[in-house]
């Protein structure tokens, strides 16, 4: 099991007294909350964390009155088992094949610097001061490194479409932002794709995820979520159900010829 599932002997203790005092069964909850039976009491047993919105709806129907959020927000925010983008970016480091779903911007490993400067710049909540900014804009302009290493990795980026039209920085940064895209593309170990405003008819993940195989080809996947945290998904069926998703939306986006047609006419049109 990776380091990343870990779960909370005391979110688990808390989670079968109020699931006892309710008189709900194991299987009951999982109903609820979408897992089996046997899941519901790894999370008991703190053998597992409560991941997606498992820690909301055990509160609202066992009638917890938030006492089960507050515990959760301790464990497995604030605490150490829910993984900082840095744990990520080691594992981006020396993986074998990485596929990368991003609704809102450009990727962090496509971006260009003045396009990193850009995106913490106009972060208004917190707000960065101008060492952080440098210090985190330096930090992602190291993540190029991924292009150039040996042996080189397999890259696929699934894009919305709204993320080439999004104007941080201004036009001139945008502009080159998507030339420097163009240039990644081209790269024969790299594929990216755009999924168009138009389709309908495929999955919205409504999260960004990176799916990996590690050197060992092992798969795992990382789901971004709030305040610059996210977590490893390693588990069956959720790592399977996120590579089915991937899966799809790589069929239905763009082909890379096509995408970087898409992407040229932007960049021309600014």
């Amino acid at each position: 099991m990776y380091s990343g599932d870990r779960g909370s002997e005391p979110f688990g203790a808390l989670l079968r007294f109020f699931r006892e005092r309710a008189g709900m069964t194991q299987e009951t909850l999982g109903k609820h909350v979408g897992y089996s039976k046997s899941q519901v009491a790894m999370v008991e047993r703190g053998e597992r964390s409560p991941r997606g919105d498992f820690a909301q709806i055990a509160d609202r129907v066992l009638g917890a009155q938030g006492a089960l959020l507050v515990l959760a927000e301790k464990e497995f925010v604030d605490g150490h088992r829910w993984q900082r983008t840095e744990d990520y970016i080691a594992e981006e480091k020396t993986a074998a094949a990485l596929y990368i779903y991003q609704a809102m911007l450009i990727p962090g490993s496509l971006q260009t610097e003045a396009y990193a400067r850009a995106v913490y710049a106009t972060s208004c909540y917190p707000t960065y001061d101008d060492e952080e900014i440098e210090r985190l804009t330096a930090s992602r302009v190291l993540r190029q490194q991924l292009f150039d290493r040996k042996p080189a990795p397999s890259v696929n980026y699934v894009l919305e479409e709204s993320t080439l039209t999004r104007p941080l920085g201004g036009r001139d940064v945008l502009k080159a932002q998507l030339q420097h895209v163009l240039a990644i593309a081209s790269l024969r170990h790299v594929e990216i794709q755009v999924m168009p405003h138009d389709r309908t008819d495929r999955p919205w993940p409504h999260c960004n995820m990176i799916l990996l195989e590690t050197a060992e080809r092992r798969q795992l996947a990382y789901v971004e979520g709030h305040r610059a945290i996210g977590y490893f998904v390693s588990e069956q069926p959720d790592l399977a159900n996120l590579y089915g998703k991937y899966g799809i939306l790589r069929a239905k986006a763009l082909n890379p010829e096509e995408s970087a047609t898409l992407i040229e006419k932007v960049a021309r049109d600014l």
